[in-house]
Parts: structure tokens; sequence; C-alpha cells
């Protein structure tokens, strides 16, 4: 049988060699016909630590590795730009503090 193929975004990157990345998906609803977003959360084995919060990762199904990973990284599709808020508040009032 074939393993699954899939692409989806790192959501999480705060564990070692391991990536929690966010798959959609759009199911029709029964009722109404309308269209829903759906998401599936899969855990990936990311051996060399190479995708970051916001990329677009290609996962592949693997034997189970752990109480949750089920999957590995085949390659990043696309780097994402996540900007860090905190980081950027704390520039900005460290110039402000240094103007004054």
């Amino acid at each position: 049988m074939p393993k699954r193929v899939v692409i989806g975004v790192v959501t999480s990157d705060k564990m070692k060699k391991t990536r929690r990345v966010e798959v959609s998906r759009l199911v029709k609803y029964p009722k109404y016909g309308k269209y829903v977003k759906r998401r599936t959360v899969c855990y990936v084995h990311d051996e060399e630590n190479t995708s970051a919060v916001g990329d677009t990762v290609e996962i592949v199904e693997s034997r189970p590795m752990s109480r949750l990973k089920r999957w590995k990284l085949v390659n990043v599709v696309s780097k994402g730009n996540v900007i860090d808020v905190a980081a950027l508040r704390a520039a900005a009032k460290d110039v402000a503090a240094d103007t004054k």
C-alpha cells in the first residue's frame, strides 16, 4: 500500500526534531451543501530541524515513532515569513527610549 503524501503548514517548532503541521481541507456540509474548512493536525519528525513556524512542508506517512508522531518531513516547499511581534515592540521601545 502506498504511503500518503500531504502538504501542510508548520504551526509549532518548540520541540526538538518534532514539528506540528496543520493540513487544511474543504468538506462539503451534508445538509446545506456548503463547503467548510477543516484541519488535521499531524506531528512530524524533522531530523535536521530544517523547518520553522509558517513554512509550507511536504510530509509522508511513516511508522509510529512516538505516541503522536506518525509522519516524516520530506522537504520544505516554501519558507514562511512569520514576524515576531514581541521582538518588534521591544525594538521600538528601545528606539523610543534612545530618542528621549
